[in-house]
C-alpha cells in the first residue's frame, strides 16, 4: 500500500516549501519525493477534511497561514499574515469550521473561521504575558494549541512553564484552568490517551515529559520522567510526542541526543522507558505513525534526511528500515 505523507519545512537553506512523499508499507520504502507548492517556513501543517492545506506561512516581513487547495489543480488561496513573526502550530476545531493557531514569539492563539470558499477570517486572538527562570523564557512563548477530548482547547506556553485549558465560544478564548508545570520544564507538545484520562506533556527545556491526570477542565500531576539518560551532558530540545492508537506506548523525539524515546505506559498511566534509539541524523523536530502504527517516519531537520522505522506493536519497540532519504529542512510529518 502507498501512504502519500505531507513535509513541513523551514526554507532557509534548500528547501523551496511544502513536500510530499510516499511510503510504500509492501516494499518498506520511503520514496517519490517532490514538491507540493512554494511557502515560505511553512513550518506547521493542517489538512482539512476537505483536502484543503492551512500551513504556517512567511510572507514578506508578515507572518500568519497559507492556505492551499489540494485537489486538481493545487491553488494557493490565500495568505492572511499580519506584522511579526509567524506562528508554530495550526489545527481545527472538531467540526473543521474554525483554525486555530499558536504563535511563539508573540505569545498569541489566533482563532480564524473557515469561509464558504475555505478562506479564512481572523475572528479573535489570546494573548498570554510572564516568563520563566531560563533565557530561553524571556517571555510567552504559546507553542501549541489543539482540541481536548471533552472538546475544549489546550495551550502549551513554553515560557512561562503554563498550560491553559480554555473554551471557545462566541469568538472568545475563555480560560478554564491554568496548571504550572515545574520551573523551567519549558512545556511544547502534548498527548492525551484515547479514553482522555492522561494527558502526556513534553517538556522542551528539561529533556522531561509529565504525565497528568485530566478531568473536567483539570490537570493534575502523576509523574515527571527524563527522555534522555542522566549522562547526557550536551544540549538537547524534546520536541515532538505521540501515543500509540492502543494506549501502550508514548514516543518523544529528542534534538541534540538525537533519539526517539520509547515509553511504555502502565495500567496507572505512568511511564517507563522501553527504548531510545539513535535517528541515524539530527535534530528530529517531528515523527508520525502510518495508518496501521507499523511504521514512524522522523524527519532530521538539519542534515536533511528523513528515517523510517518499523514498530513492533508488542513491546513498542522501534528497529530502522530506511535512514538515507533525502528530504530538505523537514520540521512537520504528516501522513494525508
Amino acid at each position: 500500500m502507498i501512504e502519500p505523507i505531507l513535509l513541513g519545512t523551514y526554507t532557509k537553506q534548500s528547501s523551496e516549501g511544502i513536500y510530499q512523499i510516499n511510503l510504500d508499507t509492501s516494499s518498506k520504502q520511503l520514496k517519490d519525493l517532490k514538491l507540493v507548492t512554494k511557502v515560505d517556513n511553512p513550518t506547521y501543517l493542517a489538512l482539512s477534511t476537505k483536502n484543503v492545506l492551512y500551513a504556517v506561512d512567511r510572507f514578506k516581513d508578515q507572518g500568519g497561514l497559507s492556505v492551499t487547495d489540494l485537489n486538481n489543480p493545487i491553488t494557493v488561496k490565500q495568505h492572511i499574515v499580519q506584522p511579526g513573526t509567524p506562528p508554530a502550530y495550526v489545527t481545527f476545531d472538531k467540526t473543521n469550521q474554525l483554525v486555530f493557531d499558536a504563535n511563539y514569539h508573540e505569545g498569541t492563539l489566533h482563532a480564524y473561521e473557515i469561509l464558504s470558499d475555505q478562506t479564512l477570517k481572523l475572528v479573535s486572538t489570546f494573548k498570554n504575558n510572564g516568563n520563566g527562570p531560563l533565557k530561553e523564557q524571556d517571555a510567552s512563548h504559546l507553542h501549541y494549541v489543539d482540541r481536548t477530548p471533552d472538546g475544549k482547547l489546550i495551550a502549551c506556553d513554553l515560557g512561562t512553564d503554563q498550560v491553559f485549558i480554555l473554551d471557545y465560544e462566541a469568538n472568545q478564548f475563555n480560560v478554564v484552568s491554568t496548571y504550572k508545570t515545574a520551573a523551567g520544564f519549558g512545556p511544547r507538545h502534548v498527548t492525551f490517551d484515547s479514553h482522555g484520562q492522561f494527558a502526556y506533556l513534553v517538556g522542551e527545556l528539561s529533556s522531561s515529559v509529565e504525565v497528568l491526570k485530566y478531568s473536567d477542565g483539570n490537570l493534575t500531576h502523576v509523574q515527571t520522567i527524563k527522555t534522555i539518560p542522566d549522562s547526557w551532558n550536551k544540549p538537547n530540545g524534546a520536541a515532538a510526542i505521540r501515543i500509540s492508537a492502543d494506549d501502550r506506548f508514548v514516543y518523544v523525539s529528542n534534538r541534540g541526543y538525537d533519539s526517539i524515546a520509547t515509553f511504555a505506559v502502565n495500567s496507572d498511566g505512568t511511564l517507563e522507558l522501553v527504548q531510545n534509539i539513535n535517528i541515524e541524523g539530527s535534530f528530529p523536530r517531528d515523527f508520525a505513525l502510518n495508518s496501521d502504527e507499523q511504521f514512524l517516519v522522523c524527519g532530521n531537520q538539519t542534515t536533511n534526511n528523513l528515517t523510517l522505522f518499523e514498530r513492533d506493536s508488542t513491546n513498542g519497540r522501534l528497529k530502522i528500515v530506511q535512514s538515507n532519504v533525502s528530504a530538505p529542512e523537514v520540521v512537520c510529518v504528516r501522513f494525508k
